[in-house]
């Protein structure tokens, strides 16, 4: 009777096999595509390494922010009216943040472009992973936004390499 590890090391074994011979048979031409799908993965990367040092800063204030108004809501020496605003501000900081997501999630489906997001108050300011800085672009997005949105907002569009 064959035993549960011989098995797997026998399956794993001629997985890696028909890779192998697979990998080794492909024409020149698939190589050069799979290479070239790499590299523009790679430029995908680096335009988006902004984007994301700017999530990442955002992030962290965000956190911080978000863990003080936490302490202010556990703290039994604070008053009710300032637990209240804590809380309405730990509130209004999550809503903001779902807004954020979904404004991205927008500019990604309607226009391909990865962006960030940031708002406040009644400001949103938008930055685009993008090398073309045109102005009906940035128009259409800003009206797409603001459809969003009853009331006016400030918006800015911002195109970063």
């Amino acid at each position: 009777m064959v035993k549960k590890q011989n098995l797997w090391f026998i399956t794993l074994f001629s997985l890696i096999l028909v890779l192998s011979v697979y990998y080794l048979s492909m024409k020149k031409e698939n190589l050069d595509d799979l290479t070239v799908m790499k590299d523009s993965a790679t430029i995908n990367t680096v335009e988006n390494s902004y984007l994301v040092s700017l999530r990442v800063s955002d992030d962290e204030a965000l956190l911080k922010t978000m863990e003080e108004l936490e302490a202010t809501l556990n703290d039994n020496t604070k008053s009710t009216i300032e637990k209240n605003e804590a809380y309405e501000t730990l509130k209004e900081l999550n809503i903001n943040k779902g807004k954020e997501m979904e404004l991205e999630k927008l500019i990604k489906e309607k226009f391909d472009l990865n962006s960030y997001v940031k708002i406040s108050g009644d400001k949103i300011n938008i930055t685009i992973a993008s090398d073309t800085h045109s102005k009906e672009l940035a128009n259409k997005i800003i009206n797409e936004v603001q459809n969003r949105y009853e009331m006016q907002k400030y918006i800015t569009v911002k195109f970063k390499k």
